[in-house]
């Protein structure tokens, strides 16, 4: 009894932000526990973001050899440098480079445990910019930002996306926002959850507002290079001569191969203003206690680099534009639901929900609560990424399963329109 009424000391005096309870992995397994045990189909995932479980996005031999050979080497089975292989960071640096203007070194390389890692790393970097630091963050956007910004203690500020001009940032809301304490804007280009591809007149405006402003920007290019419409993929830190740019990516989206855990943060610093703000060396003394990718894993880096074909990715890109097109063509038969911009990029779409049109459905998370119930589909509610009675829909699956998926959710949607349930 007295253990239970004393005080510890340990005890959390605040409370966390509200973004640390709407993690899309949290809002996921709350939508899968309302699936029907008794519906005998298959469950049609649409709101993921992982399509390497289906065998039509199998990832490419040269990938699955490069770790075979890592392994079977017996070379490194042992703990890596704190800041990762020499060999694995050169080689990020060497691929890289090929959409620079410049070139990268090693030392501009640091390997994460994927982006998520990258994020928390940097995040946590900028927590030493002092009281009241904030970062500039996209709505909609990906909420681990503002989870990992949350534990760091920084402040975060949201500016729009902007649907009418292909999700652009809106860079008056930016100039807004901004004060003395602001550190960073984040982008994410290709975008998730839009699927906007930034034009490199874009990128342009984006490095000279940070300029302006006397901010890094973050670039999240996760998606680098998932692209199949009319915008190439441009890389942020081709920019960086104007602003110093933070690059955030991974092999996990582009090599289809999200378990491999395996990222890197790049530092586009052709001034040398992230050094001289001592950035860099938070960045450095952060990774060396915490956990690099398994070494075997880096030891393939080079080989995955270097022996990947271009066909592998024209061929993940050329599904992913099949999908794209079945996807948009099937929500434009479904009253209720609009997508304002047909994606360029990455993985997914974000349409918008007219609850007017329909029935005993309060709002987007009930939405994707009955859907699943109902149909087996599931969807990522709007407000998970920032925008409350939205849909996140990934289209990244096999591509009879997407059919079925948007067959069945047009049949839902019909079901309930207003003025038809009994």
């Amino acid at each position: 009894m007295e253990n239970a009424s004393r005080k510890w000391r340990f005890q959390v005096d605040s409370e966390p932000n509200k973004s640390i309870n709407l993690s899309i992995y949290a809002v996921l397994d709350m939508i899968r526990q309302s699936l029907d045990k008794n519906d005998q189909r298959i469950v049609v995932p649409l709101g993921y973001g992982d399509p390497s479980i289906f065998p039509c996005y199998h990832t490419d031999v040269a990938a699955e050899d490069a770790i075979a050979d890592a392994v079977r080497s017996a070379k490194f089975n042992s703990y890596s440098p704190s800041l990762g292989l020499p060999e694995a960071r050169r080689a990020v640096a060497v691929h890289l480079s090929r959409d620079l203007p410049y070139s990268l070194s090693a030392d501009d390389v640091y390997l994460t445990a994927g982006c998520v890692q990258g994020i928390q790393t940097v995040l946590t970097a900028l927590s030493f910019c002092g009281p009241g630091a904030n970062v500039l963050l996209p709505r909609p956007g990906f909420p681990i930002y503002e989870m990992r910004a949350d534990f760091a203690h920084i402040e975060t500020r949201h500016f729009n996306l902007l649907p009418e001009r292909n999700w652009e940032v809106d860079l008056d809301a930016v100039e807004a926002l901004a004060d003395e304490r602001t550190v960073a804007l984040v982008i994410i280009n290709p975008g998730n959850p839009c699927g906007s591809v930034y034009s490199r007149e874009h990128l342009q405006k984006i490095a000279e507002t940070a300029s302006k402003l006397g901010i890094m920007v973050i670039s999240d290019e996760v998606y680098a290079n998932l692209t199949f419409g009319c915008n190439p993929f441009v890389p942020m830190g081709a920019l960086s001569s104007i602003a110093p740019v933070v690059t955030l990516g991974s092999i996990s989206k582009k090599w289809v191969v999200p378990g491999w855990r395996f990222g890197w943060i790049v530092l586009n610093d052709p001034h040398g203003i992230l050094h001289q703000s001592r950035i860099v060396e938070r960045i450095k003394s952060y990774i060396t206690f915490t956990m690099v990718p398994a070494t075997f894993i880096q030891a393939a880096i080079p080989q995955i680099l270097e022996t990947t074909k271009d066909d592998f990715f024209s061929r993940i890109n050329n599904m992913l534009r099949e999908a794209v097109d079945t996807c948009y063509e099937g929500v434009q038969e479904i009253p209720c639901i609009s997508c304002p911009k047909k994606p360029e990029g990455s993985m997914f779409m974000i349409v918008k929900l007219d609850l007017s049109l329909l029935e005993g459905i309060e709002d987007d998370c009930e939405f994707c609560v009955q859907l699943a119930k109902e149909e087996s589909v599931i969807i990522l509610p709007g407000a998970a990424v920032g925008l409350k009675n939205w849909l996140r829909i990934s289209f990244a699956i096999d591509i009879e399963a997407l059919k079925e998926g948007i067959r069945r959710l047009k049949a839902f949607c019909q079901r309930h329109v207003r003025g038809t349930q009994a």
